[in-house]
């Protein structure tokens, strides 16, 4: 786990190389591993110095966030986290302290504990490796660097340089991080062990800077003009972007300001206590569950049946040539799948093809691709309007207009032509895909694939299970998505599945909302600051309210008599039927989008939605938005469109951006309780109507007192 060797010169070398591991990670069983180790160089009196290293390809990727979920789960006894954390402080104490020069011989990635024990060595080399990572990225699961990162590194770089990266969390590739300071050199992998060994041999210095009796804070403390500032900004940039939903933030700002007044030791202990306070708190045991550890299985196709041999696409056809198609060629290509792009004219499919072109285009623009890398992926995209070419696919993804009848009329054309044993998959999102199989002559292979737009940066595809798809054409999909890399949640069939169901109830509350005459910057500021990316209204217009309006039509058509009316119909027909404002599309909506401004507000929204006399409670609207969405996720639980409370979670973050810090509408319903949330369910009900009131599955969930999720 832990290797030590001392060489003839008496440098002790220190590997991580854990087995049955890709990656080392900082463990119950690790850390004391480590800790021996370095006692072990420490009492040593024939070492002259210790290089810290690792036997892996990446340095060390950061806690094991198993271990950090069992402590955010456990038992919450707050004396037993803070003195662990003292601990894990302590060993970089030791290091510091004793009388060793410490070096670290960064191989590859280091984040978080990774990067922290690298910031306990007296020099930092890392390998010209561009794929790795350094930083300290523990604000994207809730919790603060608690290894002595908020301490350590605003005195290495100053504060507006460590703020900026521990509040995003951002990681950086070797030379970048050279160039802020986090590391002292960049050689050559080979040269990696050699130069850590020539600084302890030539260059030792076993005192840190922030332990000199002459240390100032590059740029200024908190306390000086200049740190004030910087700490003035940062806090007020950190609310404007997060509001008061991640206590991370707050916690990483208070520790610098807090710890930096003070010696390290005093600021380590400071750092320990806000620390111990995130364990505490469930926003950060909600990021860590729903946004690494489920993500994580999701990823590794945990909803693939079993006893069904893997397959390999190798040619997909995609019908539409839309943002939607042209985007599914493009990742299918990306990894070396060849692509028909079909079209209704030659024209359309090229111009599919053109929008790969572009992404490539910026990707070199800024590095991050070649002219051979480009030509190579654009050689597998064939643009063409005969389905004669659709001859050997392993799949096909319909991607064309949410009409009945141009779905059926190019499913009959496509397979007509492919094997037998390929997979139909369709891409709409609303439309139940039972129905849509229909028109297969093969219903069994037919399933629903349903992406996200646009499709090259979104991470979630919606797999629907048809009443007749089969098991082994679940299988070949999941395949195919984990082949694009994308993360895939499987759902039952129903009108909208779950992600464009549940995702509308957002939507539409912000339109009733305007209906109820609340002011409509409200409504959009109210919307972020519940933790939705974007406001409902300035949604509606990138959905398209035109669309919205031809969902909703072809739903009542669907339903005849049994089609209940929403809160936001009325609106959504003015908007398209009388004012003719469609959305951002047609360029106006809800929003105006002037050529040569940004876009705002419609200024007459007012005309048709007068202001209401009575005051607006913010906090009621912020339910409003959260609790609509978790109460009609219930339903789809109850309804079993949903079958597991994983692809709740992860489908509602990755799919619409539900509120990330929640940990996903199932783990916020949890958190709050699940008899409280049906109690104020029912509170929203008799004030805003009966879309608010929660299911029986709920209701008896709160009698017997059960949660989504069984505690750990």
């Amino acid at each position: 786990m832990i290797n030590y060797e001392l060489d003839s010169d008496n440098i002790a070398t220190i590997t991580w190389d854990m087995p049955g591991r890709s990656m080392n990670v900082l463990s119950d069983a690790s850390t004391k591993a480590f800790s021996d180790a370095i006692d072990k160089a420490i009492s040593d009196e024939n070492v002259k110095g210790v290089i810290v290293t690792s036997g892996k390809d990446s340095f060390i990727a950061g806690a094991d966030l198993e271990m950090i979920l069992g402590m955010t789960q456990g038992p919450k006894d707050a004396q037993t986290i803070m003195e662990g954390v003292q601990a894990m402080q302590g060993l970089m104490r030791r290091m510091e302290e004793s009388d060793k020069p410490f070096a670290a011989a960064i191989n590859g990635t280091a984040l978080g504990g990774g990067f922290e024990i690298c910031l306990g060595c007296n020099y930092r080399v890392a390998a010209d490796n561009p794929r790795a990572q350094i930083g300290l990225p523990e604000v994207k699961v809730g919790l603060l660097p608690g290894g002595g990162g908020t301490q350590r590194l605003p005195r290495l770089i100053g504060i507006q340089g460590a703020l900026e990266l521990m509040l995003e969390g951002t990681g950086l590739p070797p030379q970048k991080a050279l160039q802020k300071g986090l590391v002292d050199k960049v050689v050559p992998t080979e040269e990696l062990l050699g130069e850590a060994k020539r600084w302890l041999m030539e260059e030792p210095n076993p005192v840190q800077p922030w332990d000199g009796k002459k240390f100032k804070i590059p740029g200024g403390g908190p306390n000086t003009p200049q740190g004030a500032q910087v700490m003035i900004a940062g806090n007020a940039m950190a609310h404007a972007r997060a509001g008061n939903n991640y206590p991370a933030i707050q916690a990483i700002l208070s520790c610098v300001f807090e710890g930096l007044i003070v010696p390290i030791d005093a600021g380590l202990r400071i750092e320990a206590r806000y620390f111990t306070s995130l364990i505490l708190d469930p926003t950060a045991s909600n990021m860590v569950r729903s946004l690494f550890i489920n993500k994580g299985k999701a990823d590794k196709l945990m909803r693939r049946p079993e006893g069904i041999a893997k397959s390999d696409p190798k040619k997909i056809g995609v019908l539409g040539a839309g943002m939607m198609g042209a985007g599914v060629a493009y990742v299918s290509a990306k990894v070396g799948i060849e692509v028909v792009l079909i079209d209704r004219t030659l024209k359309d499919a090229e111009k599919g093809k053109a929008y790969s072109e572009a992404l490539l285009d910026k990707a070199i623009k800024r590095k991050k691709s070649t002219e051979e890398k480009k030509e190579k992926l654009l050689g597998l995209i064939k643009p063409s309007v005969d389905y004669a070419d659709l001859e050997g696919c392993d799949l096909i993804i319909e991607a064309v207009f949410e009409d009945r009848g141009i779905k059926a009329d190019v499913t009959a054309k496509a397979e007509a032509v492919i094997p037998d044993t390929a997979v139909f998959g369709s891409n709409t999102s609303t439309l139940p895909i039972t129905g849509l199989a229909k028109a297969s002559s093969r219903p069994a292979n037919f399933i629903g694939v349903h992406y996200f737009s646009p499709v090259d940066k979104m991470p979630l595809v919606e797999i629907i299970m048809g009443e007749q798809t089969s098991d082994e054409t679940l299988a070949k999909t999941l395949d195919y998505v984990g082949k694009i890399k994308k993360t895939p949640i499987v759902v039952n069939d129903s009108r909208g599945f779950y992600t464009s169901r549940v995702f509308a109830t957002y939507v539409n509350e912000g339109i009733a909302m305007l209906k109820d005459g609340v002011v409509p910057a409200v409504i959009e500021n109210v919307g972020k600051a519940a933790g939705m990316p974007v406001g409902p209204l300035a949604l509606a217009d990138e959905v398209s309210l035109g669309l919205m309006h031809h969902v909703m039509t072809q739903t009542r058509k669907d339903l005849g008599d049994k089609y209940q009316a929403g809160p936001s119909d009325e609106v959504i027909d003015l908007f398209v039927e009388k004012l003719s404002r469609a959305g951002k599309k047609d360029g106006k909506g809800f929003y105006d989008y002037p050529t040569d401004a940004k876009k705002r507000l419609w200024p007459d929204l007012g005309e048709h939605f007068a202001p209401s006399v009575e005051e607006t409670d913010l906090d009621d609207l912020r339910k409003r938005f959260l609790y609509i969405q978790a109460v009609e996720t219930a339903r789809c639980v109850e309804e079993n469109v949903v079958t597991d409370v994983i692809d709740a979670d992860i489908g509602s973050i990755f799919g619409w951006g539900f509120a990330p810090y929640t940990g996903g509408v199932l783990s916020m319903i949890d958190t709050i309780g699940v008899g409280t949330f049906v109690e104020e369910c029912d509170r929203l009900a008799q004030k805003y109507g009966p879309r608010f009131s929660p299911p029986k599955l709920l209701r008896d969930m709160a009698a017997k007192n059960e949660t989504f999720y069984v505690a750990a």
